[in-house]
């Protein structure tokens, strides 16, 4: 029988050297990105390759900025995140598997305006490398596409001439840096 244990890594994302993007399509013709300013995550490892990281997610949703704030306050409003309701987003994941060298697939359950949903998002290991003070630091990007609508965010703005105003489908970029937490 073996005595030995397991240790659980708690890591937490270094905000300073992270960033959450997303993309929207604008009349169908071009392309809006937008960013969450603040937001923290942490990931709990049982081994040195991440598989079976359990990965949890926290964003204000009043902290987006798509560098237009005429913008930003409608999509702060209660057609869209409704932040002063609905201030944070989350995500917990379910399962986080290795796919390939340095790639996984991360599943968890996010939640928008108290709707919750099954997510599949991609990961690339970027590698893991020691700072200036000797914190062990883990790169990730992570991409996937949601459906804006199925968390409630249906606002549907038509132009005169019939065009959508903003698209239903929103890819994700979001690159977050974890810090070996001692």
């Amino acid at each position: 029988m073996s005595t030995a244990t397991e240790t659980t890594t708690k890591w937490a994302i270094d905000p300073m050297h992270s960033e959450v993007q997303f993309k929207v399509k604008h009349l169908v013709i071009s392309t809006v990105t937008g960013f969450f300013r603040n937001f923290e995550g942490v990931m709990e490892t049982e081994n040195n390759d991440f598989e079976d990281a359990k990965i949890s997610f926290t964003l204000n949703t009043d902290s987006i900025d798509t560098n237009q704030g005429q913008r930003d306050e409608h999509l702060r409003s209660a057609e869209f995140f409704d932040s002063a309701q609905y201030p944070q987003m989350t995500f917990k994941s379910t399962s986080f598997k290795k796919t390939g060298d340095d790639e996984y697939e991360l599943v968890g359950d996010l939640t928008i305006k108290d709707i919750t949903k099954q997510v599949k998002l991609q990961a690339e290991y970027g590698g893991s490398a020691d700072d200036f003070y000797g914190n062990t630091k883990a790169g990730f990007e992570v991409i996937g596409k949601i459906s804006r609508k199925e968390f409630g965010l249906t606002w549907g703005g038509i132009t005169e001439a019939g065009a959508v105003v903003a698209g239903d489908e929103i890819k994700l970029i979001i690159n977050v840096q974890f810090a070996k937490q001692k």
